[in-house]
């Protein structure tokens, strides 16, 4: 697992974010977004759009060093009380693809599990898992493998949409047999990551994705054949 110890360059980056996210809080926002997410985690109230220049000074001012130093301050970032300040951990870690490896799956599978939630996952699956899987995709593998067999939920959404900015690339078997693995689960999250990771690789091979459907249709839920027909139904 990644080391705990904050360094000085984690807590000088978590300590500006801090500030420069306290200067725009907005409470009222705050509370119409923690309401969206359905939780207790307090917002500063600042959206996408006006943390983007925070990330890009972040990005300039606090460049890690190695691995270690990175993974501190993703960390240190990630632990501030804020749910803002866990987007820009999240977004500050995709901000180095020299560190975004195989070697920081640990890091990674940590935020997945802390975070236990859509927007946390979502994003640490897209921007930093897929990242990796494509880069080292034979050291990955076998990891991804397990994480779709894992207790934890999120793990196993992480596994099925880690791949769905692959295009070309996915390891659509891979994708098929997971869907059909996880098909019988009940769990919403997972329905609905199933249609969404099919219908995102039908983009790139809507025959493969038809003919997955058609074979599989009377295990799939209809949550999640009817996501993954969505774009199917339209192109024939």
């Amino acid at each position: 697992m990644p080391r705990k110890q904050k360094s000085k360059l984690g807590m000088e980056l978590a300590a500006q974010v801090a500030s420069a996210l306290e200067r725009l809080r907005d409470p009222g926002k705050a509370a119409e977004m923690a309401a969206y997410m359905k939780t207790d985690m307090p917002f500063y109230g600042v959206q996408k759009p006006d943390r983007i220049p925070i990330l890009r000074e972040i990005k300039k001012s606090f460049k890690p060093a190695d691995k270690n130093e990175y993974a501190d301050a993703v960390l240190a970032l990630w632990g501030q009380p804020h749910r803002e300040e866990k987007y820009l951990a999240i977004n500050y870690a995709a901000c180095f693809p020299q560190f975004i490896v195989s070697d920081s799956m640990p890091l990674y599978e940590r935020l997945i599990r802390d975070g236990a939630w859509w927007d946390f996952v979502d994003g640490v699956s897209g921007e930093l898992v897929g990242e990796a899987y494509l880069t080292e995709r034979k050291l990955i593998k076998p990891i991804i493998d397990n994480w779709s067999n894992d207790p934890d939920k999120w793990i196993r959404r992480s596994a099925l949409i880690c791949q769905l900015h692959h295009k070309a690339e996915t390891d659509y078997e891979q994708l098929f047999a997971f869907c059909l693995k996880m098909a019988s689960e009940k769990e919403f999250f997972i329905q609905k990551a199933i249609g969404w990771a099919l219908r995102e690789y039908s983009k790139t091979d809507p025959k493969a994705v038809r003919r997955f459907l058609s074979r599989s249709k009377i295990v799939l839920s209809p949550l999640s054949y009817r996501e993954a027909a969505r774009i199917l139904t339209k192109v024939r």
